[in-house]
């Protein structure tokens, strides 16, 4: 059978390592997709760069249009990433009747509506699994192999660099500046690296999880996301004294009010799987009605990591080239004219219980003060713990760990808190979740 040819736009890492997992594994590839799969059209900035690693096999050209345009051309892998050009390429090469493999979370969050109408109104295919998770095959996970399941509930460990971050911390106790800095010398974070540690990376790919695990439109737009740059060295000892650590979590859940998507700084029990899940490694933990838990672990970017997830979505799409659009797998695992408008909460809906540090003049009474204010907005207290103060001050670090609340009454009771003259500085607030088999 003819082989499928493939037109790469951006030649970077992910780009190399793609080409490198083809080549390697022609033989292997082929058989399991029924053809093989080439790579006959590569679009990069600088073309000469890369013309002898290519060895003359493949068309090069400065001008990704030109590959998107190219009749001979049957799938368009986009590895460019942002939202411009690449929106306009993905839509052309869709108009264009061309099958589209991309790992652009972003482009995916923020445009993946438009997109997908876009390719079911052509009949052709969007693949996306390298979006989430590098080379973890968990949308295929979601999407397929828990089917016949309802989610009720998935958290994950979805940026590296902030979890390089969060584990040099506890395993060093060392600050937040430092260890990004070593991070941004490392390559895992970019010179500015507010997406990653604001939270912002993590966001995209959990509207994208959300979406698949719920059937609900994307909606990047109504991700509650908070980043890390507030933790201090502190609050990582002290979780790890209360029995948690701190992770940086993108959590979707299922509740009788609709569905909370939310990114932020999480304490979770050391003893779950997903706690010890330490460096740039990602992993996302899955609640299903019928199989339990399930946990999807692995390196969330790099070279052939994120590789492997382009080729497996490239290998899916050649199987169905002669499919009916009709019985293919649906782009966001439900039938489109079947998605639900299941509202998003907002942040202030949602419950959860807390881990509270606040700064305290050491005097009688403080605590009172502290324990009726949270009282009187139902706020149930599992711990309180009175840390010594530093040499020279004069006030105290107090740890509070609360049961579950709604978070608009959390709210209330720190904005009251905050304003008492024995409360020297903001309180660091950060949420707790025991990722229990609710």
């Amino acid at each position: 059978m003819k082989p499928v040819n493939v037109g790469v736009l951006g030649f970077g890492t992910v780009g190399g390592g793609t080409y490198d997992v083809l080549t390697r594994n022609a033989s292997e590839i082929a058989r399991r997709a029924g053809r093989g799969i080439r790579i006959t059209h590569v679009a990069t900035r600088s073309p000469d760069k890369v013309q002898q690693r290519l060895q003359g096999q493949v068309s090069l050209t400065a001008d990704p249009f030109a590959v998107v345009n190219d009749p001979k051309v049957d799938i368009v892998v986009e590895l460019i990433g942002g939202n411009d050009p690449a929106l306009e390429l993905v839509k052309t090469a869709i108009d264009n009747n061309k099958h589209v493999v991309t790992a652009n979370k972003a482009l995916i969050a923020l445009h993946g509506n438009e997109i997908f109408a876009a390719a079911s109104r052509q009949g052709v295919m969007v693949a996306f699994e390298a979006a989430v998770g590098g080379g973890i095959p968990v949308i295929k996970a979601i999407r397929e192999g828990l089917a016949g399941n309802r989610i009720n509930w998935l958290a994950g460990i979805i940026n590296g660099t902030g979890n390089f971050i969060l584990t040099e911390m506890r395993d060093k106790g060392r600050s937040f500046a430092e260890v990004l800095a070593e991070a941004q010398a490392l390559g895992y974070a970019e010179a500015d690296p507010t997406f990653d540690v604001e939270g912002i990376d993590a966001a995209h790919k959990l509207a994208i999880l959300g979406s698949i695990a719920y059937g609900i439109p994307l909606q990047f737009d109504k991700v509650y996301t908070e980043g890390i740059s507030h933790l201090t060295g502190d609050d990582v000892s002290y979780a790890e004294q209360l029995g948690y650590r701190i992770k940086h979590l993108g959590i979707a859940r299922r509740v009788a009010q609709g569905i909370e998507l939310r990114v932020h700084p999480t304490l979770i029990p050391e003893k779950r799987l997903i706690a010890n899940v330490d460096g740039v490694m990602n992993a996302v933990l899955v609640q299903a009605d019928a199989l339990g838990p399930t946990l999807y672990y692995g390196a969330g970017a790099g070279a052939e990591p994120t590789a492997s997830a382009v080729v497996a979505d490239l290998v899916d799409v050649t199987r169905t080239l002669t499919a009916d659009p009709e019985n293919r797998v649906p782009h966001l695992a439900f039938q489109a004219d079947a998605l639900s408008n299941t509202p998003v909460l907002e942040m202030d809906e949602v419950e959860t219980a807390y881990y509270l540090r606040l700064q305290a003049v050491d005097e009688p009474g403080v605590l009172a003060d502290v324990t009726r204010i949270l009282g009187d907005q139902q706020i149930s207290i599992e711990a309180i713990i009175q840390k010594q103060a530093a040499k020279g001050a004069d006030s105290i670090p107090v740890i509070i760990v609360t049961h579950r609340v709604v978070e608009k009454q959390m709210n209330a009771a720190i904005e009251q808190i905050e304003a008492l003259q024995t409360i020297t500085d903001k309180i660091c607030r950060i949420r707790l979740e025991t990722l229990s088999r609710d």
